[in-house]
């Protein structure tokens, strides 16, 4: 069975920037509640609810000192006077695009024009909406507007103007331009249905007509979903509506062997990631593990060069007896305890205390073996080595000094030679540097009876940076933030180290202002923060962000701005086919060559040169994928945009 997710699957730009604002508040700590649902999804709402946000139903029962977050849907302009009147800080986390309608009606009605909202009723949104203009019209779809009219025929020759919910469906929106533009002599129409949503409606409805079984994931007080269930069910027999994963059972889509997930604007990744893997087979493996006994040693017999352990019975000037649970004496001689002869037995040792040790020699007459820790220290020192050289195992020595060619270091006493090349240092850089500090290094060569060792720091550096890496592309996913360090610039951006792997930051990406370059704000050296944006794991390639989500110049744009308005802007960059102009910074517009001049014009510079300030109209914002038109042309006619010229 194969299972495939809409691409457009879960938050759209709007619910996305609500939900942040409120998590980021909630994480804050700062006093804050809901006014109602920030958007239609419980489990979200629950959610940050578990984090520190509340919510309240009425501004009535606003605590004392709290601030209020206004939903995704956007609310009536008599609450933000109402909060306002009571002191009460507002975070506002309404969309753009519902936000934009809003300064439409409002707009609409100052200018004597009549309101008309197509959208559902009882919808948050379209009540919000309803909330900005003293007497709105609210019809729900093209049968309800053709009635309205019907109803009144002075009603066809009044200003009208049109705006829809966002989240309504391209058909209803056609269907009533349509009569609109038929029986209305004074109509003005917006298209105010979000892009992102009709996306999601057209591949919901693509996949569904090449699947089996359609799951479409969302809260069931989510209009949003119920279209998008409505539009998969005219192409798929089977189609199931869910809240969360523990709905789905295996019977929903026995012997399908094509399911297709979509989900509401409102519903997050995390909800959808449980539904996916709830279908996903899961093999569960049992592994019994048995644990060796415990292995008894004895010693039945001594011999030269055996290890044995004994207890520690008294410590003399000149030896330590040793009992090792024979009928044998044993005896570590001063100078065989130590390498050192600073160091002092009873210092270390006690009499009960157990001591590993090396049998020199057994005299079965005297009842005497003589033995030695100095030696088994050796011995296991040098075994050590071996074991490193042979399981690559990276050990830890001091270096004692800089030799021809390169230093020296000393390992439990083993002296071990590491080249200049090993070093890990460039070329011709002095070594002194190393002298006294503690290395990480792999054992490259061993030879016992010459007493001859070798070691490496830079195999260690590279194996190590290469874990890094690989822990890196094994947990990286876009938009995790990582502590980085420039690692050099070019004229394009600048290379970021992330802990073993080195991203690039485009330029775009390093500041919300134009600049020229990457030097202007990053030198090599300098620590950064900085987000994924996107990777290849093939290609090996990073794409950083470093810009401050805090800083968004998009907001301040959507803040100050909206289509129809007009602003002067600053000419940054002439084109062939126009011109791109700076509205604030950080968001520039297109100004196209047809709308340069209100005549026709053969090349932008023939009317216009960068860093010419000129006043335009905005005829177009689209949030999706960060655009912005611009007209000359119609403040210079102070006449509307034709829409053809585009």
């Amino acid at each position: 069975m194969s299972v495939t997710l809409a691409k457009t699957a879960g938050f759209c730009y709007g619910v996305k920037r609500a939900v942040e604002l409120a998590e980021q508040t909630a994480q804050s700590g700062r006093p804050c509640v809901m006014l109602g649902s920030i958007i239609h999804n419980e489990h979200v709402v629950a959610h940050l609810k578990e984090q520190g946000m509340g919510q309240v139903m009425k501004i009535e029962d606003v605590p004392e000192g709290s601030a209020v977050l206004i939903r995704s849907h956007g609310e009536a302009k008599e609450v933000y006077d109402r909060l306002e009147a009571a002191g009460i800080p507002i975070i506002d986390a309404t969309c753009p695009s519902v936000a934009r309608i809003h300064k439409l009606v409002q707009k609409a009605e100052e200018n004597g024009r009549q309101p008309v909202i197509i959208g559902l009723t009882t919808h948050p949104e379209v009540v919000a909406i309803a909330g900005w203009c003293r007497s709105p019209v609210v019809l729900k779809d093209a049968e309800a507007l053709k009635q309205w009219l019907e109803e009144d025929e002075n009603r066809q020759n009044l200003p009208l103007t049109f705006v829809f919910q966002t989240t309504s469906t391209r058909s209803v929106w056609k269907n009533c331009e349509n009569i609109a533009k038929k029986q209305c002599t004074n109509a003005e129409i917006f298209d105010t249905i979000c892009n992102a949503t009709a996306q999601r409606q057209l591949e919901a409805q693509e996949l569904a007509a090449r699947s089996d079984v359609m799951i479409v994931i969302g809260d069931h007080q989510s209009s949003n979903t119920r279209h998008l269930t409505e539009l998969c069910q005219q192409q798929c027999s089977q189609v199931c509506w869910i809240e969360q994963a523990d709905e789905l059972s295996a019977d929903r889509f026995a012997g399908a062997s094509c399911v297709g997930i979509t989900a509401g604007a409102s519903t997050p990744g995390w909800i959808i990631k449980e539904v996916k893997t709830k279908m996903s087979n899961e093999v569960k493996m049992e592994i019994e593990e048995s644990f060796a006994e415990l292995l008894e040693a004895s010693i039945k017999t001594l011999n030269t060069g055996d290890k044995v352990i004994g207890t520690v019975v008294q410590i003399t000037p000149t030896d330590i007896q040793v009992d090792l649970g024979t009928k044998h004496a044993g005896y570590i001689a001063m100078n065989e305890f130590s390498d050192d002869p600073a160091v002092k037995a009873e210092e270390i040792l006690k009499p009960g205390d157990q001591i590993e040790v090396l049998v020199l020699r057994v005299n079965d007459s005297e009842g005497v073996v003589n033995l030695s820790k100095k030696r088994l220290d050796a011995n296991k020192n040098w075994e050590e080595i071996e074991e490193a050289k042979e399981n690559k195992t990276v050990i830890e020595a001091t270096i004692r000094e800089e030799n021809k060619g390169g230093v020296v270091a000393n390992y439990k006493g083993i002296r071990v030679f590491i080249p200049a090349s090993q070093t890990g240092l460039r070329r011709n850089e002095p070594m002194t540097g190393l002298v006294g500090t503690t290395a990480r290094l792999h054992i490259t060569e061993v030879n016992r009876s010459r007493r001859r060792v070798v070691g490496s720091i830079r195999s260690v550096s590279s194996e190590e940076r290469a874990a890094k890496s690989k822990a890196v592309w094994d947990s990286i996913e876009v938009g995790k933030h990582y502590s980085g360090t420039v690692k050099s610039l070019t004229s394009y951006g600048a290379f970021v180290d992330i802990g073993g792997v080195d991203g690039m930051v485009h330029i775009s990406e390093l500041s919300w202002s134009r600049i020229k370059h990457p030097s202007e704000v990053v030198s090599v050296g300098d620590p950064v923060d900085v987000y994924v944006i996107k990777y290849d794991p093939e290609k090996k390639k990073i794409s950083l962000g470093m810009k401050d989500p805090g800083e968004n110049p998009w907001e301040t744009f959507l803040n100050k701005y909206s289509v129809g308005d007009t602003a002067t802007v600053k000419v940054v960059k002439l084109m062939t086919f126009g011109a791109f102009a700076e509205v604030v910074p950080g968001v520039d517009g297109l100004i196209h060559i047809s709308q340069i001049a209100d005549h026709r014009v053969e090349k932008p510079e023939d009317e216009l040169k960068e860093g010419d300030i000129v006043d335009v109209k905005i005829t177009d914002i689209n949030l999706e994928t960060k655009k912005v038109s611009l007209s000359r042309r119609a403040v210079l006619q102070g006449a509307p945009v034709a829409e053809d010229e585009e």
